[in-house]
C-alpha cells in the first residue's frame, strides 16, 4: 500500500494494482466483469495451446522411439510439477508467498506451467486472481490509517485531567 497524496488522490494508504486489472477491483467498476472473462478465457487458451506443445513433445518422444520408461518418466513429471505449480500458484493468491521458496521453486514452476495456468483460470471465475489478499491488506491499511488519524482530536492541553 503507498500512503502517497496530491491533486486529486486522497488521503491515507492506495489500493495495489492487480496485473491486468489495475485497481478496478477495489470497487468492481470501469470493466472489471469484461477483465475477469478474459482473464480466464486468456488463461484457458494458454493452457490449451500449452497442452498442445506437450502434446507434440510426447509425440516427439514417440517417434524417437526413446522407450516407454522414458515416456512414462515425462509424463510423471510434467503432472507432478503442474499439480505443485498449480498448489503454489492457488496459495498464491491468498498469501504472499516467500521470496526465498519462490527462488527455489522457479525451476519446478516453469515445468509446471500448465498448472499455474489453470489456476490462474479458476481463479478468474472466483475473483481477479489475488484480490481478497489485496482486498484485506488494503482494509487492514485502511483501518489502520483511520485509528491514526482519529486517535488525536483537539487541543490536547486543553484536556481535563482527573485527579
Amino acid at each position: 500500500m503507498s500512503d502517497e497524496t496530491g491533486p486529486g488522490v486522497p488521503a491515507g494508504p492506495q489500493p495495489e494494482p492487480i496485473r491486468f486489472f489495475g485497481t478496478t477491483w477495489l470497487n468492481h467498476d470501469h470493466g472489471y466483469a469484461a477483465r475477469r472473462i478474459g482473464a480466464a478465457a486468456g488463461s484457458l487458451v494458454a493452457a490449451a495451446a500449452a497442452c498442445l506443445v506437450l502434446r507434440l513433445t510426447y509425440e516427439g518422444l514417440r517417434i524417437a522411439e526413446t522407450g516407454g520408461f522414458v515416456t512414462l518418466l515425462m509424463l510423471v513429471m510434467f503432472t507432478i510439477c503442474s499439480a505443485l505449480a498449480f498448489r503454489h500458484t492457488w496459495d498464491g493468491f491468498t498469501r504472499r508467498p516467500d521470496p526465498d521458496r519462490q527462488a527455489s521453486l522457479r525451476g519446478l514452476l516453469a515445468v509446471g506451467f500448465v498448472g499455474s495456468l489453470l489456476a490462474y483460470f479458476f481463479r478468474s471465475l472466483i475473483e481477479a486472481p489475488g484480490e481478497k489478499l489485496h482486498r484485506e491488506e488494503y482494509e487492514t491499511a485502511r483501518t489502520q490509517h483511520e485509528k491514526r488519524t482519529t486517535r488525536r482530536t483537539g487541543n490536547p492541553s486543553k484536556k481535563r485531567r482527573r485527579s
